[in-house]
């Protein structure tokens, strides 16, 4: 089991982006020199990942078990995939890409630990499992890439244009309280309609994940056995793909079947784009050399990417206050303990 550049762990690989970058991955001259462990709720039902890897025999693979919903089994998948790298029998992650993605336009779901889906899935569960993992990373060249969304930005030119966020000055998360009302899934207003509440969730789960590439970023670098690991995030756009099954079905087939593809067609640069463009972007920043478009400076800067232009994260996901009330909320939530991860600082 030697791909010489080593594994890419990819979650959410069943989804219309996951299945992209699989497709990517799998294909020369990717699927000989990186081993795939992808990451899916249930690796015994994985229909459209499977068919996909059916095409392509000679890329070594493993598809894996995890629900971001259950911290006690994201516990148990990274330990199963520290033991199996620590053994030698998988290679050491190049790239953990974190871009499973949980959206719910019709209402909510909040899991039995009592916390909402929205919350685990795009935030919680991918801060455990980076956690975890960090010592089956490529110290020398490991990155860490997060699939953003302009969403988290109230200043983004969507939310201005539709306003369907609509935050207290231009806020999702003023304090602590905000923040335990998000993962408990009672934050918003009770008089918004279930679209825009879903929404809002989401948007606000996304900032959470925004905060993460920075404040994770922020430790790396002051970590001796960490600092060359590098933590990007990427916005993919507007695609029509599965996140959006639990939308009204006028938005799904309206919005995302028939209008966002025909946008898609139209205007291929623009904020409106096909699952493999998407695709391509995200493995761009996982495995290309970065340093070389930058300047040669990647330093322990976090960096952001709307598709292949570098951008900027929204101003509250940069707040220093506000990185250190969601990072030592997460590690409460998570119940984080000494010796999980190999962070120095990690509490």
């Amino acid at each position: 089991m030697d791909p010489s550049k080593g594994t890419i762990l990819l979650t959410g690989s069943n989804g219309g982006l996951g299945n992209a970058i699989v497709r990517q991955l799998a294909s020369p001259p990717n699927g000989s020199v990186y081993y795939g462990l992808y990451a899916v709720r249930d690796a015994t039902a994985a229909p459209a990942l499977r068919s996909t890897l059916a095409g392509y025999p000679s890329h070594q693979h493993d598809v894996v078990s995890l629900d971001l919903t259950k911290l006690d089994g994201i516990r148990q998948t990274a330990n199963a995939i520290n033991a199996r790298i620590a053994a030698g029998e998988v290679p050491p992650i190049r790239a953990l890409i974190l871009n499973a993605g949980y959206q719910n336009l019709n209402g909510q779901i909040i899991g039995d630990d009592g916390l909402d889906y929205n919350f685990t899935v795009n935030y919680l569960g991918h801060w455990l499992l980076a956690l975890l993992l960090l010592q089956s990373m490529d110290k020398a060249c490991g990155r860490i890439v997060v699939v953003g969304s302009d969403a988290h930005d109230p200043q983004s030119k969507l939310n201005t244009t539709i306003k369907p966020v609509l935050p207290v000055d231009n806020t999702l998360i003023p304090d602590r309280a905000s923040f335990e009302a998000l993962a408990k899934g009672t934050w918003g207003a009770a008089s918004d309609p279930p679209w825009r509440a879903g929404y809002r969730r989401y948007a606000a789960t996304k900032l959470c994940a925004m905060t993460m590439v920075h404040e994770l970023q922020r430790r790396l670098a002051a970590d001796p056995a960490l600092n060359q690991i590098r933590v990007l995030a990427v916005d993919p756009g507007y695609m029509s793909t599965g996140l959006q099954r639990r939308a009204p079905w006028a938005v799904r087939l309206i919005v995302f079947q028939v209008l966002l593809p025909l946008a898609a067609w139209l205007a291929p640069g623009g904020p409106f784009r096909a699952p493999e463009t998407s695709a391509a972007h995200v493995l761009r920043a996982a495995l290309d050399e970065l340093e070389l478009e930058l300047g040669g400076e990647l330093g322990a800067r976090a960096l952001y990417f709307d598709g292949a232009q570098p951008a900027e994260t929204s101003v509250e996901s940069r707040d220093v206050g506000k990185l250190g009330l969601v990072w030592k909320g997460t590690v409460r939530l998570t119940g984080l303990r000494k010796g999980e991860s190999i962070l120095q600082d990690w509490s």
